[in-house]
């Protein structure tokens, strides 16, 4: 029998009580005192800025929690004035407006009665007619009225619109008590300021109000959104013959509408419109301003540097490297020891290469070398983790790139730049292919002109998540001296991992061993054969809970991680997350927050860069402790403790499966990759690829032979586009 599907309701009443509530996006958790029956009933919701004792008419449905039990899940939600004696004096009294007791309210409603809200809106300075209320405490009465009444009528209006009320809060701190009005006469500046608020929804709200199709500012506003939109996608620019065609085909707006205003964007300098030629066709770049900044800066960096002469060595490299080797116990191939002598004579340069192919020993010889001689070298990388590894190999301090660049996440701004650069002779960057257009500028800008540039990285990789593909460009640009490591080392090339990293970077399909039994113990990369996204799931759970445990030794938890090539769907890291919680954390007790439920023992991902904390965007952990009266827990990162309170848990996801992307600059011992065609759109070679070198000692693929011969075949991923490799053509003689 179908579920019944519950009618949308509204439901009326007093907020009696806050269980929870996160500054960030609103969500909240509250009890609700309704009036007919007179009962109190859990809501649960996004209610920016309400208080305790104020009436609010909630539209949503009943649901019930399986820990919770029932509740209203509102949609939205409008703050309510009360009308009577009652409901104004709860109101007053309620904190809203701070200054204002139950003696002082007493006599403003002795004074006032059903008019108090009208006094406090139009008349402030009647205030002053109340014992303890001066023309400064009227002031500040009104000013807080206005502030919370601007926020709620930001609230009603963005309903009536079919837009979140998350969205509330942004537009007041953004906009203030003018918001409505200059939401009114200019709905398209939202999607310029907030966040979150795109051009579909401006356009939307503009349609509403009656705002004429087709005008100047609405194109404008579509431009930038699409331009945006490109961002996302990983572009740095966007070919104007597509930018029109989207345009006109999306949104309805005539060709000479979208190219005058493309012009008058040029003008205004909000965009940047250039000439270019490629292989496939000749035509105008569309850059937003900031991405060609940051572009023809990275352009202007590197030639910079590609025309400083570099100091020569104070002692015969022959002897460096001899006392190289002897220091670090190691024998260096004679590619290295071309490539170790290459890069010293060189400003900026780039390392590249497959798995075991001796990046990791060349960048610990680059260092030695370079303590040897007396220079400051300075290691970093783009994430913590990649980071923390690099520190790991080299038995040196690394930094990540933004920490080196001593970047505030409160105001937004990178510490390091040209007036105060980076204090090093050598700079070495670490898995340089997850470095996107913004970071690289920022990095390159903060380099002084007496150091020399390192970057390592392999180019078959992903391309960084942010826009751009700079390590793709400036290999492809052949204006950067680049050194490829080719040879697989013995150690390496016995190690079927890496062998078949090597085939699928190829092309080749990877030799693939079964699980059954007996089995080879030493194969270290397996396939297991399911044909439906159930099947994958219940056969990546079985193997993380049972058999990987118990064939090689493995910790279920700590040794494994399963990566999926998409967060949503059946094989997707939510659900996978789900199971793979069920079957290896039997603790009960959680602690929510929205969609997360964590436990004692879950194995979870921090999600962005918190430097107080001194957590970083991927970085794994476990929970340790939770106090649920004090809605904290505590989560072990590394060894050291680090302690979440209910308002940050969004700042954690569970991490028994994460994507591919996520785990870029990482290393587990056993990798679980799910294959199936139903991730046709992220089958791809590179990701593949990626997920496989994530492994140091096993790597199981389960899913279906078709599934990974699509992902092998399709070595075209989408084609950013990107103007840097041209414009070092250009630039550098």
């Amino acid at each position: 029998m179908p579920e019944r599907k519950l009618p949308t309701i509204s439901l009326e009443g007093s907020l009696e009580h806050i269980t929870f509530y996160n500054k960030q996006n609103h969500y909240t958790v509250g009890r609700l005192k309704t009036g007919f029956p007179k009962t109190t009933v859990t809501i649960v919701g996004h209610l920016p800025k309400a208080l305790v004792g104020e009436t609010i008419k909630l539209t949503g449905k009943w649901a019930t929690h399986p820990r919770y039990g029932q509740q209203f899940r509102f949609e939205t939600a409008e703050i309510l004035l009360p009308a009577t004696i009652d409901g104004i004096r709860n109101y007053l009294t309620s904190g809203i407006l701070s200054g204002i007791g139950p003696s002082t309210s007493e006599k403003i409603i002795a004074r006032f009665g059903e008019q108090t809200f009208a006094i406090i809106e139009e008349s402030p300075e009647k205030l002053t007619q109340i014992d303890g209320i001066g023309k400064k405490k009227a002031s500040m009465i009104h000013s807080q009225w206005q502030s919370h009444h601007c926020l709620t009528t930001i609230m009603k209006f963005l309903q009536e619109n079919g837009i979140k009320t998350v969205y509330s809060g942004k537009i007041y701190k953004t906009y203030g008590n003018e918001a409505l009005d200059i939401i009114q006469q200019d709905p398209y500046q939202l999607a310029n300021d907030i966040p979150g608020i795109d051009f579909p929804m401006a356009d939307r709200i503009a349609r509403n109000l009656g705002i004429e199709m087709n005008v100047y500012d609405r194109a404008q506003a579509c431009i930038l959104h699409i331009l945006r939109e490109a961002i996302g996608d990983g572009h740095v620019f966007m070919r104007e013959k597509n930018l029109l065609e989207r345009i006109s085909g999306l949104y309805e707006i005539d060709s000479q509408t979208a190219g005058e205003s493309l012009e008058d964007l040029s003008n205004s300098g909000d965009i940047v419109i250039e000439s270019f030629s490629d292989t496939t066709s000749n035509g105008r770049a569309v850059y937003l301003k900031p991405m060609w900044q940051a572009e023809h800066a990275i352009a202007n960096r590197i030639t910079a540097l590609l025309s400083i002469p570099i100091t020569p060595l104070p002692t015969p490299i022959k002897n460096v490297l001899t006392e190289v080797e002897n220091t670090l116990i190691i024998s260096l191939s004679s590619e290295q020891q071309k490539v170790l002598e290459a890069v010293t004579n060189h400003r900026i340069s780039i390392i590249t290469g497959g798995p075991g192919t001796g990046k990791t020993t060349l960048i610990k010889s680059i260092t030695e070398m370079n303590r040897i001689l007396g220079r400051c070298v300075c290691l970093a990388a783009p994430t913590g983790r990649a980071a923390r590894r690099l520190s790991e190999v080299t038995g040196q301090k690394a930094h990540t790139i933004h920490k080196l660049l001593e970047y505030s996440f409160e105001e937004q701004l990178f510490g390091k730049g040209p007036d105060d650069p980076i204090d090093a002779d050598i700079i070495i960057i670490d898995e340089v292919s997850m470095v996107d257009t913004i970071l690289m500028y920022h990095l390159l800008n903060a380099i002084p002109f007496n150091a020399t540039v390192i970057m390592v990285g392999d180019a078959h990789q992903l391309p960084p998540v942010g826009p751009g593909n700079m390590l793709s460009d400036m290999i492809a640009s052949e204006k950067i001296p680049v050194f490829y490591l080719k040879t697989i080392f013995r150690q390496a090339a016995e190690s079927p991992i890496i062998v078949n990293a090597h085939h699928v970077r190829n092309g080749k399909f990877p030799h693939l061993n079964k699980m059954n039994e007996p089995f080879d113990a030493q194969a270290e990369f397996y396939f297991i054969e399911q044909h439906t996204p159930e099947n994958v799931v219940s056969s990546i759970v079985d193997l993380c809970s049972k058999k990987l445990p118990d064939m090689f030794n493995l910790n279920p938890v700590d040794d494994i991680q399963v990566l999926s090539p998409m967060h949503k769907g059946v094989a997707g890291t939510i659900n996978l997350n789900r199971q793979l919680q069920a079957a290896l954390n039997m603790n009960s007790g959680t602690l929510s927050n929205g969609n997360n439920r964590f436990k004692v023992g879950d194995k979870v991902m921090h999600l962005k860069n918190n430097y107080q904390k001194d957590v970083f965007n991927g970085d794994i952990g476990a929970i340790t402790q939770m106090d649920k009266a004090n809605d904290l827990l505590c989560v072990d990162f590394y060894g050291r403790n680090v302690e979440y309170g209910l308002e940050e848990i969004d700042e954690l996801a569970l991490g028994y499966a994460i994507s591919v992307h996520k785990s870029q600059g990482s290393e587990y011992p056993a990798v679980v990759l799910p294959l199936i065609t139903q991730h046709y759109i992220m089958l791809q070679r590179n990701l593949l690829y990626t997920g496989i070198t994530r492994a140091k000692k096993y790597v199981v693929l389960v899913g279906t032979k078709k599934a990974l011969s699509i992902a092998l075949k399709n070595n075209k991923p989408q084609l950013r586009c990107s103007g840097l490799s041209d414009r070092l053509c250009s630039m550098v003689r």
